[in-house]
C-alpha cells in the first residue's frame, strides 16, 4: 500500500478511537441520556424503586461481605447493590434484571463507577437464571416473589447469606434484621440439613451416643441418648454448617458437642465429663 494512504489509514483509525473515547460515559446522567427510569415504574412482577446508599451498605455488612465472595443481587434494576459489591467490597458480583433497558443502564453504571473487571449485569428472569453459586445473594422484591424464591434459597450451600431489602422469608424468621429510616433489612444463613437421627462414634476410641434432631430452618430441638439415658439437648444453635448443643449424659454429666455438617457427616468435638474434649463424627441413621 502506498505511504499516503498508509498515513490515511492510520489517521482514520486514531479519529474512530478518538471519537470512541470520547463517547465513552463518565457520569450518571452519560448513562442516562438515552434512558432514565421514574421511581415506581411497573417491571415484571415488581415496581422499581431504588434501596437507598445508606441501607444497600448496611445490608452488604451484615451480610460480612468480603473480596472473597461471589454476590448475585436479584431484580438489580440499575445495578447499585452490585456495584457497591464491587466498590466498595471488593467483591465479584453478578446483577440479574429482567428489563432489558435497566440492563444496558445497569452496565452503563458499572463502566462509569469503574467496576468492570468484578461487576457484570445480565438480563434475564431470576426464577430461571441459576444463582446456586453465590455465597451472598441480594435482593428487593415483594413477598410472594421471596416465598417463591425461597425453597430454591433452601437448597443452596450451607453458610449462604441472603439479605433482603423490606420484606421477609414467611415463617423462615431472619438471623438479623436492622433498620434504617423506616426500612427494615434482613439476613438468613442457609441452614444444613440436619433433621433426622444421627450415630456418633469417637474417633479411634470407644464413647458412642445416639442424637435425634427436629428442625425448622436454623432452630433445632431433640434428644440425645448416650447408654440407656435419653434427655433432651439444650442450647442448639445451627448456623449455617455450624451446629452446636448440649446434653447430660448416663452419669448426668453435662456435654456438649460443636461440629460441621459436611458430606452427611457432622465431626466435632465433644466435652468430656473430664473436662476435655474428644472428636467424633455422626452419620445419619
Amino acid at each position: 500500500m502506498p505511504r499516503r494512504f498508509t498515513r490515511i489509514a492510520a489517521t482514520a483509525a486514531m479519529l474512530v478511537l478518538a471519537a470512541s473515547i470520547g463517547a465513552q460515559p463518565k457520569t450518571r446522567a452519560d448513562c442516562e441520556k438515552d434512558y432514565k427510569p421514574q421511581v415506581g415504574q411497573s417491571g415484571k412482577d415488581v415496581v422499581w424503586v431504588p434501596t437507598p446508599d445508606e441501607l444497600v451498605t448496611r445490608m452488604l455488612r451484615m451480610a460480612q461481605t468480603t473480596a472473597q465472595d461471589y454476590v448475585i443481587d436479584l431484580g438489580a434494576g440499575d445495578g447499585k447493590i452490585a456495584i457497591a459489591a464491587a466498590k466498595q467490597f471488593g467483591a465479584t458480583s453478578l446483577g440479574i434484571e429482567y428489563n432489558p433497558d435497566m440492563v444496558k443502564l445497569a452496565q452503563c453504571m458499572v463502566q462509569v463507577e469503574g467496576v468492570g473487571n468484578k461487576t457484570e449485569i445480565i438480563q434475564g428472569d431470576v426464577f430461571k437464571e441459576d444463582f446456586s453459586k453465590a455465597t451472598v445473594v441480594t435482593m428487593y422484591l415483594l413477598p410472594e416473589l421471596n416465598l417463591r424464591l425461597r425453597p430454591i434459597i433452601l437448597n443452596m450451600k450451607p453458610g449462604t447469606r441472603v439479605t433482603s431489602h423490606q420484606f421477609a422469608m414467611g415463617d423462615w424468621e431472619a438471623d438479623e434484621t436492622a433498620e434504617i429510616e423506616y426500612r427494615s433489612a434482613y439476613l438468613w444463613i442457609v441452614p444444613a440439613k440436619v433433621e433426622g437421627t444421627w450415630a456418633f462414634r469417637e474417633q479411634g476410641g470407644n464413647t458412642q451416643f445416639s442424637v435425634s434432631l427436629n428442625q425448622n430452618y436454623q432452630k433445632v430441638s431433640g434428644d440425645a441418648a448416650m447408654g440407656t439415658n435419653k434427655q433432651p439437648i439444650v442450647g442448639a444453635t445451627l448456623r449455617g454448617e455450624d451446629i452446636k448443643f448440649a446434653f447430660n449424659d448416663d452419669k448426668g454429666v453435662t456435654r456438649t458437642l460443636t461440629g460441621k455438617v459436611r458430606d452427611g457427616e457432622i465431626t466435632g468435638t465433644l466435652k468430656t465429663a473430664g473436662g476435655g474434649e474428644i472428636k467424633v463424627t455422626g452419620a445419619r441413621k
